[in-house]
């Protein structure tokens, strides 16, 4: 996929150049790649919740929105 392209989907998703982004997945694995991509695009400051939603999820006393 072109570089504009990618930029323009993490724009969509919210990613904002220069600001902090964490970026998840369900285990932590899949949001590397993100990161990855945005570092190529120069869109820096990525940040990963290592463990995801797994982990995150099997602690009962997190709050968990649902919709």
């Amino acid at each position: 996929m072109p570089a504009q392209r990618l930029r323009e989907n993490f724009e969509r998703a919210g990613v904002v150049s220069g600001e902090n982004t964490i970026a998840y997945c369900g285990s932590g694995v899949t949001a590397c790649h993100n990161l990855l991509v945005m570092e190529h695009l120069g869109l820096g400051k990525g940040q990963l919740f290592v463990g995801g939603w797994s982990q995150y999820g099997h602690a009962t006393e997190r709050p968990v929105e649902t919709a």
